[in-house]
This record gives C-alpha cells, sequence and structure tokens, in this order.
C-alpha cells in the first residue's frame, strides 16, 4: 500500500528516522532517502534531508567523510557519534511513549451521540 503521509507528522519523525538508518551503518544521503522510501516513508527530498543531516552534525551527533564516488561524484558518508546514539535512544523513547498515549487517546469512543 502506498501511503502519502501529512508532511507535518515527517517533519516530526524524520530527524529520528535518519539517525536510526545511520545507525544500521555508515551511509550517506541518498542511501537514507531510498531506505526511508523503502520503509514507506515515501519520497524525502535533499532540500529536506540534508539540512536536517547537518544540524546533526553541528549538534555532534553525527560526523561525515568526503570520499571519491565510483566514476562519479564525492559522496559524503555519515556516522553516529556517542552523543547521536545517546540522542535516538532518547528519541526511540520518548516516541515509543508519545504514540502509545496517542493511540489509546485515538481508540477512546465519544460518548456523545
Amino acid at each position: 500500500m502506498d501511503t502519502t503521509w501529512p508532511s507535518e507528522w515527517l517533519r516530526g519523525a524524520l530527524e529520528m528516522m535518519a539517525l536510526a538508518v545511520i545507525s544500521e551503518g555508515e551511509t550517506y544521503g541518498y542511501l537514507i532517502a531510498s531506505r526511508l522510501e523503502e520503509a514507506g516513508m515515501g519520497t524525502i527530498k535533499g532540500g529536506t534531508l540534508y539540512p536536517i543531516l547537518n544540524r546533526l552534525e553541528a549538534a555532534g551527533a553525527l560526523t561525515s567523510q568526503w570520499r571519491q564516488g565510483d566514476g562519479g561524484p564525492g559522496r559524503k558518508y555519515y556516522s553516529l557519534t556517542p552523543a547521536g546514539t545517546a540522542r535516538l535512544d532518547t528519541q526511540r523513547d520518548q516516541w515509543h511513549q508519545f504514540t502509545e498515549r496517542t493511540s489509546t487517546l485515538l481508540s477512546l469512543r465519544s460518548s456523545i451521540s
């Protein structure tokens, strides 16, 4: 099923999802976007993803390294730092609490008829 998520939902979760993808191993922006698309998050444009990666790097959550491409342009590879791992762990815990409470609230039946 191809789902288009409300953009405000994606904005709220994209940082955490990018950190989760990078936690799987060193990677670059295009592969992060591809992995998110494969996971059913839709197409994440570079103009949305790269500012988040830059902010995470500036905050010390990521490190990056430029490498020559195989016959193409160079790529900037991202890795999680210990601070990035801690940030992801915190965000995961908060997200699970948030979605649990949201699901509970949304499952309530209205008593108004």
